[in-house]
């Protein structure tokens, strides 16, 4: 009988602990890179950048062929991702911000780390953040617990614009921790390894409580810099070399999360702010078969990798082609967790039936492209995009023309015109509904009419 007893005991016991870890929270790592483009990955279709953590990643979870960012260039893109919305709708479409910006993300938005925050999360943003640098706008001010990087792109600052012929800039580029400055243009040859070693102690520091780790990588952004242990490595140059070491820092990610046992309970999404610098040549990346790049509205600009990774949770190896928005990764990360959806109104749809189906059919929704301006450019809906060029209006069947090189807008004028009104009808409404960025001109962040430094 005693025996009995201490079985079923154990069992009991048992039960409740594999119940009470089913239940446990999932940890959430979003590595987002800089200007990295749809073709620079191996599992991508580049022949000569290598890339065996990242395939690994995909070769273990789903990859995203038609994942599109909200916006084309950094801030915006920055702005929908942790907001849920077009960059116009919270006031930061216009361009990106910079050294003498006087406005960011206003403090009335909420976050995807508040949401997260809110549920118990342990949150942490290492690297680029770009939605303001004055304290106020800072990560910490977010949802945030800790901030660690850089408040801007890597090439703002004086030092580095001497370097690229540019004598204009005035101001340095400063390493923060929370809101104190450590460093004005510290070594970046060293910084994609800096970011990896404080992901991965964060990781072990917080293994046994929820935790959310924004890593916001600045390469591939030029100017390109990469460790003595990956410089001079890749067959494709520098950027290459940048590429790769990138992929190491994932690498070793995913080797913090299996030693600490966390792996079953993590989802990792791996992506890019936007499309690659065309204007660099061999110094930007690649926007594989697609046209344009950083700055357009082409494909190139606006569609961007996206591999997910959670083991026994998304599909192994599957291929998801469904077209999806970086601005649906807060309301389905909110519904992963429990959450609650911030009150004021989003623009993401909730994908997380995609995990488990990948090729389950979405309602069709309307996707809209918006110069780096902030001018509305273009809009697809299902397999069709119209996309103002000059004041000309083209039509493409994305699904059959990835390449966008056969204009149909002759062909089939009648769709050029339902869309045509489908984007600006959306346009009128969001000018009306927008919100308005924090300014430290105004700390209650109204009767702003902001300016954002254009690219």
């Amino acid at each position: 009988m005693v025996k009995v007893y201490l079985i079923s005991t154990l069992s009991l016991l048992f039960g409740f602990i594999v119940s009470a870890q089913e239940a446990k929270l999932p940890n959430v790592i979003i590595v987002y890179t800089d200007d990295l483009g749809y073709g620079d990955l191996g599992c991508y279709g580049n022949p000569t950048i290598h890339t065996p953590h990242l395939d690994k990643m995909a070769s273990e979870g789903m990859k995203f062929t038609q994942f599109n960012i909200a916006a084309n260039i950094c801030t915006p893109s920055r702005a929908a991702l942790l907001t849920g919305c077009y960059p116009k709708r919270v006031g930061l479409h216009k361009g990106v911000l910079r050294g003498t910006s006087k406005i960011g993300l206003n403090s009335n938005e909420t976050t995807l780390a508040e949401i997260l925050q809110q549920e118990g999360y342990k949150t942490a943003c290492f690297g680029k953040w770009h939605l303001g640098h004055q304290e106020q706008f800072l990560p910490t001010k977010h949802g945030f617990d800790v901030f660690w990087g850089f408040p801007f792109s890597n090439d703002m600052s004086k030092k580095e614009q001497v370097l690229m012929g540019n004598n204009k800039y005035a101001y340095s580029l400063p390493l923060i921790s929370q809101s104190d400055t450590l460093d004005l243009d510290p070594d970046q040859s060293v910084v994609t390894c800096q970011l990896t070693d404080k992901t991965v102690q964060f990781i072990k520091e917080q293994r046994r409580k929820p935790f959310f780790i924004y890593l916001t990588y600045p390469m591939p952004h030029v100017p390109l810099y990469a460790s003595n242990k990956f410089k001079g490595k890749s067959k494709r140059g520098l950027y290459g070399d940048a590429v790769e070491e990138l992929d190491w820092g994932v690498g070793q990610i995913m080797a913090a999360l299996k030693a600490n046992k966390l792996d079953k309970n993590t989802l990792v999404l791996f992506s890019s702010d936007n499309g690659p610098w065309s204007i660099y040549k061999t110094k930007g990346g690649s926007s594989g078969p697609l046209r344009g790049a950083k700055g357009s509205t082409w494909e190139g600009g606006h569609r961007v990798p996206l591999i997910a990774w959670w083991p026994d949770k998304i599909g192994k190896g599957e291929t998801c082609t469904q077209y999806i928005s970086n601005m649906d990764i807060l309301p389905t990360i909110t519904r992963l967790v429990g959450g609650q959806l911030p009150e004021k109104i989003i623009d993401g749809r909730d994908i997380t039936d995609l995990f488990e189906e990948p090729y389950k059919v979405l309602k069709e929704e309307p996707f809209f492209y918006y110069s780096s301006k902030g001018i509305l450019q273009g809009v697809r809906l299902g397999a069709m995009k119209l996309i103002s060029v000059k004041g000309d209006f083209q039509l493409y069947n994305i699904e059959e023309d990835i390449s966008e090189a056969y204009n149909l807008a002759k062909k089939q004028p009648g769709d050029v015109e339902r869309l045509k009104s489908i984007m600006y009808q959306f346009d009128k409404k969001l000018e009306k509904e927008s919100r308005l960025p924090g300014s430290i001109n105004n700390l209650n962040n109204e009767n702003l009419n902001p300016t954002l430094s254009a690219i």
